[in-house]
C-alpha cells in the first residue's frame, strides 16, 4: 500500500522558509520525499543555510509583497523541476501594540505582508495548477484568526482575512484539482513568538493555560502542512486545521472538577 503521506515526485514552494515553521515545512516535506522544494524568504543568509547540504532543496531570496517577483518565481521553478504542486504559503509577521497607538504604517505592512503576501502567492501558481489539473495551497493562518487576543489587532486582523482568502480559493480551484486549506497554528516557539529565545521550559510555562500545558514546537505544525499538502488529505479543501493544544477549545474555570487550580 503507497504512503499517502509521500510528497514523491512532487515539487514544492514553501515560503518563510528561513527560520521557524517555514524551516520545519521544508524539513517535513524532505522527508516525505519530495523532489524538490523551493525555500523561499527575504532574510538571504538564514535561507541559504536551510538550503545548504540538501540537493533537492534551492533558496530563492522574495518579498512576498512583490507581484513580479511571484511571476518570475513560478515561472522559474516550473522550467527548472517541469511542475509546480505545492504552495505553503507560510510568510508571516506580527506587530504588538494598542489599535490606539499602531501607525497606520505599522498596520499596512502587517497586512501586506500577511494578506497581500498570501493572496499573490495563489495569484501566481494558480494557472499552473490549475492546467495540471492538480494542486495543494496551504496558507498559515493562527488562532488568532479564530479567536483574537488584545495588542495584536493587525495580525489578528490579517489572519481572519487569510481565512477568507482560502475559502474563496477553494471554491474557484477546486473545481480545477486544486486543494486549498489553511492550519491555524497556537503559541509556537519560533523567534516571531520567542523574540527574546527563552530557554523552552519557560516558554511553555507561558502556556499553562493551554489544555496541553505547553507551547507547539515547529514540527508540530509542519505534519499538519504536511497532512493538508499530501494525498492523505486528498479530500480537504476550503479546511481550517487548528494545531494550538487546546488553546481555543475553551477556559478552565478555576475550582471546578477538571481545572488546573
Amino acid at each position: 500500500m503507497s504512503n499517502p503521506y509521500s510528497l514523491s515526485g512532487r515539487t514544492a514552494i514553501v515560503t518563510g522558509a528561513a527560520r521557524g515553521i517555514g524551516q520545519a515545512i521544508v524539513a517535513a516535506f524532505l522527508e516525505a520525499d519530495a523532489r524538490h522544494v523551493v525555500a523561499v524568504d527575504i532574510d538571504d543568509e538564514p535561507l541559504r543555510a536551510v538550503a545548504a547540504g540538501h540537493e533537492q532543496v534551492s533558496a530563492a531570496v522574495l518579498d512576498v509583497t512583490d507581484e513580479t517577483g511571484w511571476q518570475a518565481l513560478v515561472a522559474k521553478t516550473v522550467a527548472a523541476q517541469g511542475s509546480l504542486d505545492i504552495l505553503a504559503n507560510n510568510a508571516g509577521i506580527l506587530a504588538f501594540g494598542l489599535l490606539e497607538d499602531l501607525s497606520p504604517d505599522e498596520f499596512r505592512r502587517v497586512l501586506e505582508v500577511n494578506v497581500t503576501g498570501v493572496f499573490l502567492g495563489i495569484r501566481a501558481v494558480a494557472k499552473v495548477m490549475r492546467k495540471a489539473g492538480r494542486g495543494a495551497i496551504v496558507n498559515t493562518s493562527s488562532v488568532s484568526g479564530i479567536s483574537p487576543n488584545n495588542a495584536t489587532g493587525a495580525y489578528a486582523a490579517s489572519k481572519f482575512a487569510v481565512r477568507g482568502l482560502t475559502r474563496s480559493a477553494a471554491l474557484e480551484l477546486g473545481p480545477a484539482g486544486v486543494r486549498v486549506n489553511s492550519i491555524h497554528p497556537g503559541g509556537v516557539n519560533t523567534r516571531m513568538t520567542n523574540p527574546m529565545d527563552s530557554p523552552e521550559e519557560d516558554f511553555d510555562q507561558r502556556h499553562n493555560f493551554v489544555a496541553m500545558q505547553r507551547g507547539a514546537r515547529p514540527r508540530e505544525i509542519a505534519q499538519g502542512v504536511l497532512y493538508l499538502a499530501s494525498d492523505a488529505g486528498s479530500y480537504c479543501n476550503g479546511t481550517e486545521l487548528v494545531i494550538d493544544g487546546g488553546m481555543i477549545a475553551g477556559h478552565y474555570f478555576p475550582g471546578l472538577p477538571g481545572s488546573l487550580t
